[in-house]
């Protein structure tokens, strides 16, 4: 498996609560309209929620402000990534989301990157 993660950030002046119903709900549902397309068999919306621990533990530490969310998106290979994204369909699929996304995500912020997990461990 392999995943793209991917900082989101929401529009300037937007309210945290806009920004959440918008993400999970109307583009949740588009990405889930083009998944096949895309190649995804996962999607995950990871919603940033406030904490003044964590930005106090962030803070001593002398970390940048964190982005709104985080997006994670899996594909069953690198191939198979590959050969979605490549496809009519899939470039169609991903402009379709590029324009949903102008609507409520401020894209001059946006950092992305692909992945493999490495688990270290696991207590759950």
């Amino acid at each position: 498996m392999l995943k793209m993660v991917i900082e989101v950030w929401k529009k300037d002046g937007m309210s945290d609560e806009a920004f959440s119903e918008r993400w999970l709900g109307e583009h949740g549902r588009l990405v889930k309209h083009h998944a096949k397309a895309m190649g995804f068999v996962r999607y995950i919306q990871s919603h940033k929620l406030p904490s003044p621990e964590i930005e106090a533990f962030a803070s001593e530490r002398g970390w940048k402000q964190p982005p709104d969310g985080l997006t994670e998106v899996w594909w069953e290979s690198e191939d198979s990534m590959k050969a979605a994204m490549g496809s009519a369909e899939g470039q169609a699929a991903s402009a379709a989301l590029a324009a949903d996304e102008k609507h409520f995500i401020e894209s001059s912020k946006i950092s992305a990157y692909l992945a493999r997990e490495e688990v270290i461990f696991d207590f759950t």
